[in-house]
């Protein structure tokens, strides 16, 4: 099954390079789902767009840990094992208002996941009709689009448990513990100060800011220095104080 979904990759990504399009065109390719998958390129367009509802399809703490911006996030199905996990359709159905031609895009943790696709079956079988995936999910959106959102309930379970992740503050100079502060303008220089973590590019990064613009545009430039697991938080830095957070001590 993985070789399958593999091979399937590498055709597709050989099909995209000999149309001229790009790895942001690129889909899975699969034909064996009766929702229809999409690239990332469309699911930008879909956020930038408003033009559909996009549901994480995953359980609540990996939507709080981090999301795509913008994606909304449901109870579990009752009595459904975690093994199988998915939403629950009624939640989605009292979040479209009951409107079963809404357009719906789906996404969870990657090619190997089942969780959309198993949504999509339960939402195809309950009569919604405007259902699709992005099958690629969390994995290639960070490799590809660079940053994920995250809750402040996710933000305090990350300080929590991982030690290694850097909490950086886009106001510049930061009154919470453990924080860094940076500017956007500052990013380059971080690099050589100690600020950002340029031994491993997979760190936990997270970013708070005055507001979420400003942490958001932080969050950006820092990803676009290669580092690829990043995620902003769009509420306000002063939401963030008083979160447990170790050992760590302010550093302005």
């Amino acid at each position: 099954m993985a070789l399958g979904v593999m091979m399937t990759s590498i055709v597709a990504a050989v099909l995209c390079a000999a149309s001229g399009a790009t790895i942001y065109d690129a889909t899975l390719g699969e034909t064996t789902e009766k929702s229809v998958e999409i690239s990332t390129a469309e699911m930008k367009q879909v956020l930038e767009n408003k033009t559909a509802v996009v549901f994480d399809s995953r359980p609540a703490r990996e939507y709080a840990v981090g999301h795509i911006p913008g994606a909304l996030n449901v109870a579990a199905k009752p009595g459904v094992p975690i093994s199988v996990y998915v939403s629950d359709v009624k939640e989605i159905e009292r979040t479209v208002k009951g409107d079963k031609a809404t357009a719906i895009v789906l996404y969870c943790n990657g090619p190997f996941c089942q969780k959309s696709k198993r949504l999509a079956a339960e939402l195809l079988e309950a009569g919604f009709t405007n259902v699709r995936r992005y099958q690629l999910g969390m994995p290639m959106w960070r490799a590809l689009v660079g940053v994920q959102q995250i809750e402040l309930e996710g933000l305090r379970y990350v300080l929590d448990n991982d030690k290694t992740s850097v909490l950086l503050d886009a106001r510049g100079t930061s009154d919470l513990a453990g924080a860094k502060g940076l500017a956007v303008a500052d990013v380059k220089k971080a690099k050589d100060d100690g600020r950002l973590p340029m031994e491993d590019h997979n760190t936990r990064v997270l970013v708070v800011g005055a507001n979420a613009a400003q942490a958001r545009a932080l969050a950006e430039t820092v990803a676009k220095e290669a580092f690829n697991n990043i995620a902003f938080f769009a509420g306000e830095a002063s939401q963030v104080r008083g979160i447990a957070q170790g050992t760590r001590t302010a550093d302005k």
